[in-house]
């Protein structure tokens, strides 16, 4: 004799699977649905959750932890950087000059930003230095090191030279200007040319960090160069800090700014690239939401399916009721049919999923070839491959809800089913 449960399952798959088709259309069509929407849910999220990890990783790979500066020139920054170091968590510091510059080469010119540093300290701070495709990571001298993008753009190569105009100095230009028109004085144009004499600096190698923005704009110099560009002296623009933990660097933040004597102020890593974390969280969370829209409409499918399937099953019901069905065996059996429908679209979609977030950049690659578009623009999204990271937890949770919400559409299409009354379904029998 059959148990409830086993009675319940195998109606419920012999509806799923008519005599005369081997799975009906609009079954058919509720299942994909279910995958369609757990796989595009599996994706987005996990694309967006590789690339708020990325850019952190970028981030605190090519940026300091924590930034020190007060808007203009770090006069008095040699006794900081002794404070800093007394700091718990602080493991080095470095100094740095930065602000755009012209820079030109084979008759092409970009306005991209210089960037001074100290190599040596610079070395214990940030990892630029892994990040050389060519050439080495040289700044002894006249020498620069510049992104890969900046490379192409600018058409240059190692070994090249590139000039350097700098705005750094345009303040005395324009008095120097200001001054000979109204003395008259020819010969001092000598002198004007010197201030805005260009400097070439010796191309020694090419960094790539994978993020766009770093890589088209960014020229690092020695900190002479950068000093001597804008005219700083023995000044810098800020002090970069290393932190033990990267992610702890807010405590030093705080730490620094009760010693700090305003303007000056320290910023975190995550401070300077809050608005870029914040607006992918919430893209995050937002499009979770919106995507399971997805998911809910095949889930009217499903309600659909099985409100059709109570009405073709009128006088089968009435049958099974007349003859000792009880309530429960009657919304097992399409509760059991919404059951199959989302555990096979969630199993379907979880699959397909995975495997197009293993091979998102391939299939990025095949659709700009066919179609003939960019469909993921470096220069629009900062990454030259698309990142993901498929977090477990996340994917649970999509494959839950899922499950959820299809189990909840065979609910209502079950409770009027087993409600049918076994006489007025057999009256007209």
């Amino acid at each position: 004799m059959s148990t409830p449960k086993s009675f319940s399952l195998f109606l419920a798959l012999r509806y799923l699977k008519p005599k005369r088709t081997f799975l009906s259309i609009i079954t058919l069509i509720s299942i994909l649905g279910v995958t369609l929407g757990v796989m595009v849910l599996i994706l987005v999220i996990s694309v967006m959750t590789g690339f708020e990890q990325e850019l952190q990783q970028k981030v605190i790979g090519f940026d300091a932890h924590v930034v020190v500066s007060n808007g203009s020139v770090l006069e008095d920054w040699t006794s900081i950087q002794e404070e800093a170091h007394k700091i718990p968590g602080v493991v080095a510091v470095a100094p740095f000059a930065m602000g755009p510059v012209l820079v030109q080469h084979n008759n092409k010119r970009m306005a991209p930003k210089i960037r001074g540093i100290d190599p040596d300290k610079e070395r214990e701070v940030t990892d630029i230095k892994k990040y050389i495709i060519a050439g080495e990571y040289d700044l002894d001298g006249d020498k620069t090191v510049i992104g890969s993008e900046l490379a192409r753009q600018l058409d240059a190569t190692v070994g090249d030279k590139i000039t350097v105009f700098s705005p750094g100095n345009l303040d005395n230009v324009i008095n120097e200007l200001d001054r000979i028109e109204k003395e008259g004085g020819a010969a001092d144009a000598a002198a004007l040319r010197q201030m805005i004499l260009p400097m070439d600096l010796e191309v020694t190698g090419i960094f790539e960090s994978g993020r766009y923005m770093y890589d088209s704009e960014f020229l690092i110099v020695p900190l002479h160069i950068g000093q001597e560009v804008y005219d700083l002296g023995g000044a810098v623009h800020g002090l970069a800090i290393r932190t033990a933990d990267p992610f702890r660097a807010e405590e030093v933040k705080d730490a620094l700014n009760q010693i700090l004597v305003e303007p000056a102020h320290a910023l975190t890593w995550i401070d300077l690239n809050k608005q870029i974390f914040d607006a992918i969280r919430m893209e995050r969370h937002v499009m979770f939401f919106i995507l399971m829209f997805i998911i809910l409409v095949a889930a009217f499918g499903i309600m659909n399916t099985l409100i059709t399937v109570t009405v073709q099953k009128t006088r089968e019901i009435g049958i099974m009721k007349a003859l000792g069905a009880q309530t429960l065996q009657i919304i097992g059996v399409f509760l059991a049919q919404g059951v199959v429908v989302g555990v096979f679209g969630t199993l379907t979609g979880l699959l397909t999923g995975i495997s197009l977030v293993q091979y998102r950049n391939e299939v990025s690659a095949w659709l700009t070839y066919t179609l003939g578009i960019e469909v993921f623009p470096a220069s629009v999204y900062q990454f030259s491959k698309i990142p993901a990271q498929i977090v477990p937890s996340d994917v649970a949770l999509i494959c839950v809800s899922a499950f959820f919400i299809c189990s909840i559409a065979a609910l209502i299409p079950a409770f009027f089913a087993a409600r049918l009354d076994p006489v007025k379904a057999l009256r007209y029998e």
